[in-house]
């Protein structure tokens, strides 16, 4: 996400801003649709979305550039809010993105996949609807890794709706070290491709838990789970999984001075710079290169 971008929950106060962002963006999304942006449509998304839907916007230098509108999704009492339908598709682990709309003027900036990865952190799975008729929509959707699960015909439009799904991301720990600009990297045993030192989540562990676990297992390091902090969290697609997404949340923090004994599993370790990182390291290792390198901790 860009420094100056965030992503927070929707208010009242919004509502003249995002009706206008909404019917711009709508307007632009759904050109064969009569009336779209306006009227009755408007009306509803007044009346009835902004005010049940869990609604998140982001907002650049103050001012609301995206929309999200979640449908299914559980409140403080359990109970799934689902205004003006049944919110298909949510579940226990996932919600349904009842929309998703950037301003005109901010789309191909990110917004919208900053958007959506926020709905999967909260919520896992992510299931929607998308007209047939939105091209560009479809292959967004399609690159962040939705696949069709069905069809049907908008009974309000008449026009074909393709249903989409995305099966909740798998969540992963990293820890980023570095030795004079060059990232601290392992591979497995039986693998050719380099990943971040860390891994999976055990149940009831915390992130900071299961990464000082990881790296004992791995590397033999003792990194207790308080001197970690949060760095940033990445959303990728994660290597040799079929596609299935990543949610990998990174941290600094531990000894700087190490030496590392592999574990079982881990065949070799190994510094990579920036050009060794994207030829020898999973599709995750760009991200996080290039975020290093902007904070100025590699060279680029």
């Amino acid at each position: 996400m860009s420094s100056d971008m965030i992503i927070r929950r929707y208010r009242a106060s919004d509502q003249d801003v995002v009706t206008d962002l909404w019917s711009r963006a709508a307007r632009q999304a759904h050109p064969f649709i009569e009336g779209e942006g306006a009227g009755e449509r408007a009306r509803v998304l007044r009346e009835v979305y902004l005010v049940q839907a869990e609604n998140w916007v982001a907002e650049r230098d103050g001012i609301v550039i995206g929309l999200l509108g979640l449908l299914g999704a559980k409140d403080g009492s359990g109970r799934a809010n689902e205004p003006g339908g049944t919110g298909a598709g949510a579940g226990a682990d996932g919600v349904e993105v009842g929309g998703l709309f950037v301003a005109p003027e901010a789309q191909g900036d990110g917004i919208g996949r900053e958007l959506l990865e926020h709905a999967a952190v909260l919520h896992g799975a992510l299931t929607l609807e998308v007209f047939e008729g939105n091209a560009r929509a479809r292959r967004f959707y399609a690159h962040l890794g939705f696949t069709e699960r069905g069809r049907r015909v908008d009974e309000e439009t008449g026009h074909p709706l393709i249903a989409l799904e995305r099966a909740a991301p798998l969540k992963s720990v990293s820890w980023l070290h570095l030795r004079e600009g060059r990232l601290l990297s392992v591979r497995t045993r039986g693998n050719d491709t380099f990943y971040l030192p860390g891994g999976k989540y055990e149940p009831g562990e915390t992130a900071r838990e299961a990464l000082s676990r990881e790296l004992s297992e791995e590397l033999g390091l003792v990194v207790p789970a308080d001197e970690l902090a949060e760095a940033f969290v990445i959303h990728d697609v994660a290597h040799g999984k079929n596609g299935r997404r990543l949610q990998m949340t990174c941290f600094t923090g531990g000894p700087q001075d190490i030496a590392p004994a592999p574990g079982r599993e881990i065949a070799e370790y190994a510094w990579f710079d920036r050009r060794e990182a994207r030829e020898r390291c999973a599709p995750a290792h760009s991200q996080v290169v290039d975020r290093l390198v902007a904070q100025g901790r590699m060279p680029g």
